[in-house]
């Protein structure tokens, strides 16, 4: 725990608990990064290639169970819940959405940190052991690393354009339709909103693709979806 290379994001409405967390884990040697709202913590976590999340469920602008599907969605890092909901349904509603713990509110630090340290030795012994590397034409896709290279330069990818990667990633050579990756990437909500893809397969192009006006791996198949093509 003394790592300073070890990044938490603690994402949590009350700026107390966020606080207390802080200390505590800052004094233990750890960079941590704070997150009122759901939109937040994910951005903190993508950008500051966090180690561990810490999120309690209730947030502010989104629901901490749909927080962590979207972390799944491009991350293998813990994330531990914190929170005052501890009925049955909800325990197994945040397991099932991919959390690897979670601690009802009161709790103690102590035991809180006793779980970091247990989730971050599973992690540095091997839990992303096995995540592949795949690659495309120029681009090569760490997905234990969470890196995304181009030759030899680190490409620098938003929260969503990872999403829509590796989600692309999972099924290589598979046609996508518009509402499948909507909804993978943007929720059921948003399987009408096309533009989006649009605009963020655009953004994918043109920095992955060797010339994004004539895309030889993110294909797009006129009508119906997107494909990505020579990922090995």
């Amino acid at each position: 725990m003394s790592d300073p290379t070890v990044r938490v994001v603690v994402i949590d409405e009350d700026n107390t608990i966020r606080r207390f967390i802080r200390t505590r884990l800052e004094a233990a040697g750890m960079s941590v990064f704070e997150a009122p709202t759901g939109a937040q913590g994910l951005a903190q976590a993508a950008t500051r290639l966090a180690d561990l999340v810490i999120i309690d469920l209730s947030l502010p602008d989104m629901d901490g169970i749909e927080v962590i599907r979207e972390l799944r969605g491009w991350s293998a890092m813990p994330v531990i819940v914190l929170s005052a909901r501890s009925s049955e349904e909800d325990k197994v509603a945040a397991l099932d959405a991919g959390a690897d713990d979670y601690l009802t509110k009161p709790f103690g630090l102590p035991e809180l940190s006793a779980r970091i340290r247990a989730h971050l030795r599973r992690q540095a012994n091997g839990d992303r052991v096995g995540l592949p590397q795949l690659k495309f034409g120029l681009v090569t896709v760490d997905l234990g690393a969470r890196r995304v290279v181009r030759g030899s330069r680190i490409i620098h990818l938003s929260p969503t354009e990872y999403r829509l990667l590796s989600v692309m990633l999972r099924y290589p050579g598979r046609v996508l339709t518009h509402e499948q990756l909507l909804g993978e990437v943007w929720g059921p909500s948003q399987t009408d909103n096309h533009h989006y893809l649009r605009i963020y397969m655009g953004h994918l192009r043109h920095k992955l693709e060797r010339d994004p006006a004539h895309p030889e791996h993110i294909v797009t198949e006129s009508g119906v979806g997107y494909r990505l093509v020579g990922v090995h």
